[in-house]
């Protein structure tokens, strides 16, 4: 079950007042979050949460943080294909880039000007060289209007600048303007100056941007061998939740239909390819988990143990190894990673299940769906980002704690409305402060997570 984004708010210009007041915010979360361990570990359905090693789950027997993200990430790379130039863009290289040819493939231009053969003056031959033309030799002591880019005839030694040039018009000759200053090479861009055929690009794992596609394409590349992209669905579970207009009759707005597919498209590199509301019962579960043909099928709540919470039930049916079963972290606690059946054409898959509350679902997208289908995609791990802490962040006395903040001048400070049914404190945010256990003083350096842009 999911419930919607609390009421109640500031702006980004106030942020700073609601920390320096003390917010009951926090205290709320620790209560609630208490609570959501306690619902853990009694399984108020009756029906015992179950690890992957056969144990009950608790919050003595949480995934560590940091160790959650490394069972997320170990998957093996999708399969390599090849796809066309247009294809590729937000995709990952399978292998790195070399160039199939020199560049610049020969020698060309950089001014517009006159290419010159010798010492001046010169005699003028030719009509001109533009781009894309076989320019015939020059000879000795002649010159030749010449476009930038334009290939540089055989037997010139330098590019005289348009600026730089003068004819006379009585004698149709080329002046140099420099006084002599004019060297052998001048505004020449040389073949191979900026690689030679063969030579490596870029590695494997390098992100496709536009300036990539661009680079491929002046290297010679038609297609690039990259990682498929991971597929995903989206299931989001609950009776309660309306897809439009206001709240009513006890229902509430999903919050997150409309929020994760460009989280994870965005931060995980993933097609999220349906998004779809399935009721709270255990047949619809079961039959959409069991036919999703997806890499990745991520689902919104039941992963805790209310009334009709029937994930783990789901799961246990169709015979799937949950990898993780709750994580030390504060919101989002109730997380899951498990691997499902096979596809019919042998294709592993694999289950994230988030918890149901905006923020707390957020929490688990960061720590298991992100790594995870990055991974899938390819993509490799970078250095974490840190900052310095403009205020002190409060931390779980024995879990990780993920906190909107929002840097400013390289500072990161903490954000209100941070309950874990709450976005309002993350719309504001750039970035979740991994906040360890006792939490970080005023001063005191901690990893951010990026939280995705436009």
């Amino acid at each position: 079950m999911t419930a919607t984004p609390m009421s109640g708010g500031t702006g980004v210009g106030t942020f700073r007042a609601g920390v320096e007041r003390g917010d009951e915010a926090g205290e709320v979360d620790e209560a609630y979050e208490a609570d959501e361990a306690d619902r853990v570990v009694g399984r108020s359905s009756g029906r015992p949460a179950v690890t992957s090693s056969g144990r009950p789950a608790s919050p003595a027997h949480a995934v560590d943080w940091d160790r959650a993200r490394c069972l997320a990430r170990d998957v093996s790379p999708l399969a390599v294909v090849s796809r066309p130039l247009g294809e590729v863009l937000g995709q990952v290289l399978a292998r790195p880039l070399a160039a199939l040819t020199d560049l610049p493939p020969f020698d060309s231009s950089a001014m517009d000007g006159w290419a010159v053969a010798g010492d001046g003056p010169w005699r003028l031959r030719g009509r001109g060289v533009l781009a894309g033309a076989q320019p015939p030799p020059l000879a000795h002591g002649t010159a030749v209007p010449i476009a930038t880019g334009a290939r540089l005839p055989s037997g010139a030694g330098a590019v005289l600048r348009r600026e730089y040039g003068e004819v006379d018009a009585r004698t149709g000759m080329l002046l140099d303007r420099t006084a002599g200053l004019l060297e052998s090479g001048c505004d020449i861009r040389p073949q191979g100056q900026e690689s030679r055929a063969g030579e490596a690009l870029l590695p494997a794992g390098t992100t496709v941007t536009p300036a990539v596609l661009g680079l491929a394409a002046a290297a010679g590349y038609d297609r690039l061998a990259v990682h498929r992209r991971p597929v995903v669905e989206l299931l989001v579970l609950g009776d309660e939740l309306l897809e439009s207009g206001l709240p009513r009759d006890g229902r509430v707005r999903d919050a997150l239909g409309p929020l994760l597919p460009h989280w994870l498209s965005g931060q995980g590199g993933a097609d999220v390819t349906g998004r779809r509301l399935v009721s709270d019962d255990f047949r619809p579960l079961y039959e959409a988990l069991r036919d999703s043909t997806a890499d990745v099928v991520v689902t919104t709540g039941s992963t805790a143990a209310g009334p009709v919470d029937f994930l783990h039930d789901a799961l246990a049916e169709l015979g799937a190894r949950l990898l993780v079963d709750s994580v030390a972290v504060r919101p989002g606690h109730p997380m899951l990673l498990a691997e499902l059946p096979p596809r019919a054409d042998g294709r592993p898959r694999r289950l994230v299940g988030l918890p149901g509350n905006p923020l707390a679902a957020v929490a688990g997208t960061v720590t298991l769906a992100v790594p995870l289908l990055r991974r899938l995609g390819g993509r490799t791990d970078t250095e974490p980002a840190r900052a310095t802490c403009a205020a002190a962040l409060p931390g779980h006395p024995r879990d990780t704690r993920l906190l909107p903040v929002r840097r400013i001048a390289g500072e990161a400070a903490p954000l209100p409305f941070d309950g874990p049914a709450m976005l309002r404190g993350l719309a504001l945010a750039d970035g979740l402060a991994v906040v360890p256990p006792g939490g970080v003083a005023a001063g005191g350096d901690v990893e951010v997570l990026p939280v995705p842009g436009p």
